[in-house]
């Protein structure tokens, strides 16, 4: 399936101050240049702030993360449980379609999400509370057929019992979660067999069930407020555990580039610049020299395949000028000056270790050559 960015978009983007709290003692798990670990659960509490994740979402995100917005977008659009569209602003009802449910009335259940909300999966109702869409196996096979709304399950339910809960929440009431046929849990029809002894009377529901109607968070989205922030890793001085010196909450992001202006420097950096055909095939004649070396003493880095000017600086920037110095990179290298460069997987792609060891020991490659003989343009 494909998936893309909806055609209409908010403005912006902002943590509320509880889940920006929350945010950054989340990425304060991780250790230091490790922050894009936190992506996964920064996006699920942007989304259960907002209701689904938005352009702005995800670019604030990769800001707070030191990330490229496409490598947070890649995540959210591969993710199913990441919504890309406006839901319902009371449920999204996910109903499971896979064997056990549709052989005990999925398809039932889906045709009252096309009758009471839209005749379409991921159109929100007409008056804005709600939304559907079909999904794969959700796990609860024994109280088919059901379906998962905000975070709790709704199961054993029937089209009648089904078309009163949604007349139910649109009201303002709020059903309790699990088996709606009376069942505790998910026990046989007939009773139990084993386990006897279990006296399910101890609580009104089951365990899940049970805990949702306590705190009073059923369908209702995660704010930050439900629970006091929690992180034992971090102590009274600011200090995160096994860190010699660092901050709790990560410093506040630069102000972003729009989105627009951010692939614009990109493609400035590393595109070579488009020439009118007519000025390139006068160029082409009149080769043009190797370049110097930005950096006095440091070798000619261009001659390596994948690198041109910009990433020839930012190597320069980052300490490395010479062959050598690439040859003898390793796996942690790599990962490390991936981040750095942020272009993750070109210098495996590209080869460089493999071509620095050549010309470090004083031989060329096929692309060293092409370049000493003017055949690789420059901007």
């Amino acid at each position: 399936m494909l998936r893309r960015l909806h055609p209409e978009q908010p403005e912006s983007f902002a943590f509320t101050d509880a889940n920006l709290a929350w945010a950054k003692g989340q990425i304060s798990k991780y250790p230091e240049g490790r922050q894009a670990s936190a992506v996964i659960p920064l996006l699920w509490r942007a989304q259960e702030q907002e209701g689904w994740v938005t352009k702005p979402a995800i670019e604030a995100i990769a800001d707070m993360l030191g990330m490229a917005y496409i490598r947070v977008l890649e995540v959210t659009s591969f993710y199913f449980m990441f919504q890309m569209q406006p839901v319902g602003s009371v449920a999204h009802i996910q109903i499971c379609g896979t064997l056990s449910c549709m052989i005990c009335g999925a398809e039932d259940l889906i045709a009252v999400c096309k009758e009471k909300i839209a005749d379409k999966p991921h159109v929100v109702s007409a008056d804005g509370k709600f939304s559907w869409e079909e999904v794969e196996c959700l796990g609860a096979c024994t109280n088919a057929p059901m379906a998962q709304i905000g975070k709790d399950y709704y199961e054993d339910m029937t089209v009648e019992g089904f078309s009163q809960l949604l007349d139910d929440l649109a009201a303002g009431k709020v059903p309790a979660p699990g088996p709606m046929n009376g069942r505790f849990a998910s026990e046989p029809l007939s009773g139990l067999t084993t386990l006897k002894e279990y006296d399910s009377g101890k609580t009104k529901y089951n365990a899940s069930a049970q805990l949702a109607t306590d705190i009073g968070d059923t369908v209702k989205r995660i704010d930050g407020t439900e629970v006091p922030l929690r992180t034992p890793w971090i102590g009274e001085d600011g200090v995160v555990a096994g860190r010699a010196s660092s901050a709790a909450a990560p410093a506040e992001p630069a102000t972003p580039k729009p989105a627009v202006k951010q692939a614009e420097d990109a493609k400035k950096a590393e595109a070579p610049k488009a020439e009118p055909k007519a000025e390139k095939a006068k160029a082409k004649p009149a080769k043009k020299a190797k370049a110097a070396p930005a950096v006095a003493g440091a070798d000619d880095l261009k001659q390596l395949k994948g690198v041109g000017p910009a990433l020839e600086k930012k190597l320069h920037e980052n300490g490395v000028t010479s062959f050598a110095q690439i040859a003898a990179w390793g796996a942690d290298d790599i990962v490390d000056m991936d981040d750095k460069l942020s272009f993750k997987g070109r210098i495996e792609r590209d080869g460089w270790v493999e071509q620095a060891k050549t010309l470090a020991s004083g031989e060329e490659t096929e692309f060293s050559k092409k370049v000493a003989d003017g055949d690789v343009y420059e901007d």
